[in-house]
């Protein structure tokens, strides 16, 4: 059995790119890369074909954490038939993303029959007191938003291990 999961955020520079680099760099670390797949995009276009945000490379590398190769791409309905988990960084997107499923033609119980998981990436850590992994695009803070991803990853991650092991 095989995992995949797919990050979501607005533009695919800032917060999805980071959170799949650390996500690839964790599952790499517990020996996982042949049973985990990790991507991103996301629900606009402004940034397409680029490298990640200069504030998300400067927290990866100072991580050691690789973004090579990474460039931005858009959600499309057919990530829907390829992820396990679609984990979106804000309300937002989780709105976005699911509005892409219903035009799409998919519904929400066949993804889930499908062991499709969609999800805020808050949920991974409840306790932290807000909903939405603030965008460090507008604010800079790509610093706390490194942390909340290191974090959440490692939740993500052990709760992909628990799944595998039941199915």
């Amino acid at each position: 059995m095989k995992a995949s999961v797919l990050f979501v955020c607005l533009g695919n520079i800032c917060r999805s790119p980071m959170a799949e680099a650390v996500m690839r760099h964790q599952v790499q670390l517990a020996g996982l890369s042949e049973q985990i797949e990790v991507d991103s995009a996301g629900t606009g276009d402004w940034h397409l074909g680029h490298p990640p945000h200069e504030g998300t490379r400067k927290q990866l590398d100072q991580h050691l954490i690789s973004y090579e190769g990474m460039k931005a791409r858009l959600v499309t309905a057919e990530d829907f038939n390829v992820f396990n988990y679609i984990v979106c960084m804000d309300s937002n997107n989780l709105r976005d993303v699911k509005k892409l499923l219903d035009e799409s033609g998919l519904k929400a119980a066949e993804s889930e029959a499908g062991r499709k998981q969609l999800f805020t990436f808050m949920e991974l850590l409840p306790n932290e007191g807000i909903k939405d992994v603030p965008d460090p695009y507008y604010d800079g803070n790509f610093t706390y938003v490194y942390e909340l991803m290191d974090n959440g990853c490692k939740a993500l991650l052990e709760k992909i291990q628990t799944d595998l092991k039941q199915a």
